[in-house]
C-alpha cells in the first residue's frame, strides 16, 4: 500500500471512541433484553449512547457530503472517523446536546463540523451537504419507529423496546427540529444558499444563537405541549404501539437521571 493510500486509509479509519459508544450501546441493549440488572440504568445508558452515535452519524454525513462535494480537507480534520472529538466544537456538538435531554428529554441538534464551503462550486451540493446530518437523523428514527411498530404492547422485552421507543422518538424529535428554517439549523443550510446576499448577511447575526433560540421555545409550555402533544404524539402513533412505548421509555430515563442527582 503507497503512503498517499495508508494516509488516506488511517483518515477514514473509526476512532476508538466510537467503538465504545457502540459497545455501551449493545451492552446496554443486551442486559435490557435479558433483563439483567437494573432495568432504569440499562435504559438510561442505552438512550445516551443512542443518541451520542447519532450525533457522529449526524456528523459524519454532513462531512462526507462535503468530501464528494469538493472539500477534501475534512480527511485530515478527522470528520470521517466518526471521532466527536474531531468536532469544531466537541462540547457545542456532544456535551451540550446529551444535556439537553438528560435534563429536558428535549433532543436538540449538535454542531458542528468546519465545511469549507469556498470548494463547494454548486448551490445544490451546498444544500446537499447541510440536508445529509439530518438525514442520518430520519434514516435512523424511521429504522427504529418500524422496528418498535411491529412489536406488539405490552411485550416479554418491555424495557428494551421502551428503551428503543424513547430513542426513536429522540430521533424523530432531532430530525423534526432540526429542518427548521432556523439560521444556525440545518434547515436553513438547506435554502441558504438560494436566498440573496442581502438575505444571508442579515440573517448571519443570528446563526450562533439559533439552537438556543429553539431551546427556549420548547421551554414555553404552550409550545411545548403542542409540540410533543400533537406533533410527535400523532407521528408516534402511526407506528402502531411506539407512542406507548416511548412514553414508557421517558418515564424510565427520567427515573434514573433524577435519582442521579443530575
Amino acid at each position: 500500500m503507497s503512503s498517499f493510500a495508508s494516509h488516506q486509509h488511517s483518515e477514514r479509519r473509526i476512532s476508538v471512541v466510537f467503538w465504545v459508544l457502540l459497545a455501551v450501546f449493545a451492552a446496554a441493549g443486551g442486559a435490557l433484553w435479558t433483563d439483567w440488572g437494573n432495568s432504569r440504568v440499562g435504559v438510561f445508558l442505552f438512550v445516551c449512547a443512542g443518541w451520542l452515535i447519532s450525533l457522529c452519524l449526524h456528523e459524519y454525513g454532513h462531512a462526507r457530503a462535503a468530501l464528494h462535494g469538493g472539500d477534501i480537507s475534512v480527511g485530515a480534520k478527522g470528520y470521517l472517523t466518526l471521532n466527536p472529538l474531531k468536532y469544531t466544537h466537541p462540547v457545542y456538538s456532544f456535551v451540550m446536546p446529551l444535556i439537553f435531554i438528560i435534563l429536558g428529554g428535549i433532543a436538540l441538534p449538535g454542531g458542528a463540523v468546519f465545511i469549507d464551503r469556498s470548494k463547494i462550486r454548486s448551490k445544490a451540493k451546498n444544500s446537499l451537504i447541510s440536508a445529509a446530518g439530518p438525514l442520518s437523523n430520519v434514516v435512523f428514527a424511521l429504522a427504529l419507529l418500524l422496528i418498535v411498530g411491529a412489536v406488539g404492547y405490552p411485550s416479554a422485552h418491555h424495557d428494551f423496546f421502551a428503551a428503543l421507543g424513547y430513542l426513536a422518538m429522540l430521533q424523530l424529535m432531532a430530525s423534526i427540529i432540526n429542518l427548521l428554517p432556523v439560521p444556525g439549523l440545518d434547515g436553513y443550510g438547506i435554502i441558504e444558499p438560494w436566498l440573496s446576499y442581502e438575505t444571508r448577511r442579515s440573517l448571519a447575526n443570528i446563526a450562533p444563537y439559533g439552537m438556543i433560540i429553539v431551546f427556549m421555545l420548547l421551554w414555553n409550555q404552550k409550545i411545548n405541549s403542542w409540540f410533543f402533544g400533537e406533533v410527535l404524539s400523532t407521528i408516534l402513533s402511526w407506528f402502531g404501539s411506539t407512542l406507548y412505548f416511548a412514553s414508557d421509555g421517558m418515564g424510565l430515563f427520567q427515573i434514573i437521571h433524577l435519582n442521579l442527582g443530575i
